[in-house]
């Protein structure tokens, strides 16, 4: 087994220096005349990318030194977004490509070459022009210079720059606007959910569906009151934060969290954990938490005005022996009330059809967060983004409101939902 993870390592890491290097050859080497300047910062850009971003990530996976971490965050996680979109540019610049040089040696066609103007011949005499003998030899006209051909740039270079400066310049700009996205606050998405089993008395009430804020070297005590700021003008019944709170420790992240004590609903506010919390010292964010005047629903449920509200941890607390246990949130409940679960990847709505809920709630998924990154989370979740129904149980999954890795949303704005529950009981 051993012997096999390694070779699909080298697979890989084959495989990604192999991609670099088609993007460094298109946009780099196609693009400059030769060995100089240019061409040495570019594959200086392309060399100290990948490694800033592979340090960036080891870095926050080995816990290292949190001033490290956010030194190495910024740089790092951003040209992890831009390799994506440059490689994508390139992609597209082969469909461009081809068209532009059939453009480029159309215009060049007319003015190929120019040749000199060809002597006017003379029809009448010229005065005081000295006549030749007779029988003297005809003098001979110089000969003619060859036709002088109009110097242009290269047209491979022209239509590599051209192409590459496009891509370059598109995946800038998609970068930037997805980061200014991210920084600037989660937009409130509001959805109503009817449930068979919400009475009349309860019909209305609103959660506000918080998830994957992801507090850590570049999302901080900023962001995290940006966060709570929005989820309180909503003015929520109920307030769900469903994992992936953190990338980080308590020691490190704590001040950043502080904010989520302003927190405001009328009915409290619950936490479960998401795997992102167990590569962070769960237990410790479990008590931070609860300090901070959440409620962690650790495997548990609770009565609240017309339905129960239960909480699962996430999977990935098996490794720890903290993983769901269904049966302890939900197996002794009153059947006749509706339940609303919390649990924060969408592959447990699985346990919670047989468990009978109603609507569970969870996160994770980030949309995708990058395009097309949306068609690669559709292979492991059931669902990416909104609402579905799964038999007599619906599911609702949010965006996030933060971003893991890189800061940066593409084609998956980051949300924070109000879920408002319909009765359908006359």
């Amino acid at each position: 087994m051993v012997i096999v993870f390694v070779l699909v390592g080298l697979l890989a890491l084959a495989a990604v220096a192999g991609l670099y290097w088609y993007v460094w050859r298109r946009l780099v080497r196609d693009t400059t005349s030769g060995p100089g300047l240019a061409r040495r910062a570019g594959t200086v850009v392309f060399v100290a990318g990948p490694v800033l971003m592979i340090a960036a990530v080891a870095a926050e996976r080995v816990g290292a030194p949190f001033w490290l971490q956010r030194v190495l965050a910024w740089p790092g996680f951003l040209w992890m977004a831009l390799s994506i979109y440059l490689l994508l540019g390139a992609v597209a610049g082969e469909v461009v490509r081809p068209l532009l040089h059939r453009v480029v040696e159309r215009r060049e066609a007319p003015s190929a070459a120019v040749p000199n103007p060809a002597p006017v011949p003379q029809t009448e005499s010229v005065p005081h022009m000295e006549s030749v003998p007779t029988g003297a030899a005809p003098q001979e006209l110089p000969p003619a210079e060859p036709p002088r051909l109009v110097t242009t740039p290269s047209r491979r270079l022209f239509v590599a720059r051209a192409v590459g400066g496009a891509a370059a310049a598109v995946a800038v700009g998609t970068v930037g606007y997805g980061t200014y996205g991210v920084l600037r606050g989660p937009r409130v998405k509001r959805v109503t959910v009817p449930l068979a089993r919400l009475p009349r008395s309860a019909h209305g009430y609103r959660i506000a569906v918080v998830s994957d804020i992801h507090l850590g070297p570049t999302l901080g005590r900023d962001f995290c009151r940006r966060v709570v700021d929005t989820i309180n003008s909503t003015q929520p019944d109920l307030i769900a934060v469903v994992g992936d709170l953190v990338d980080g420790s308590v020691k490190d992240l704590g001040p950043a969290a502080a904010p989520l004590a302003r927190l405001r609903a009328r009915h409290g506010s619950y936490f479960v954990t998401g795997n992102h919390e167990y590569y962070s010292g769960a237990a410790q964010w479990v008590r931070e938490v609860r300090e901070l005047g959440l409620h962690p629903l650790e495997n548990a449920r609770t009565e609240m005005a017309g339905f129960d509200l239960a909480g699962v941890n996430d999977v990935a607390g098996e490794s720890e022996g903290h993983g769901p246990d269904f049966e302890r949130a939900l197996g002794d409940r009153d059947t006749a009330r509706a339940v609303v679960l919390l649990a924060h990847q969408p592959v447990q709505i699985h346990d919670a059809v047989k468990h009978g809920v109603d609507l569970q709630l969870s996160g994770h998924t980030h949309g995708g967060q990058l395009w097309p990154g949306n068609y690669i989370a559709e292979l492991a979740n059931p669902t990416v983004a909104g609402l579905e129904r799964y038999g007599d149980t619906q599911l609702y999954v949010s965006r996030g409101a933060g971003a893991w890795g890189p800061p940066t949303r593409v084609g998956a704005p980051s949300d924070i939902t109000v879920v408002e529950l319909a009765s359908l009981q006359a």
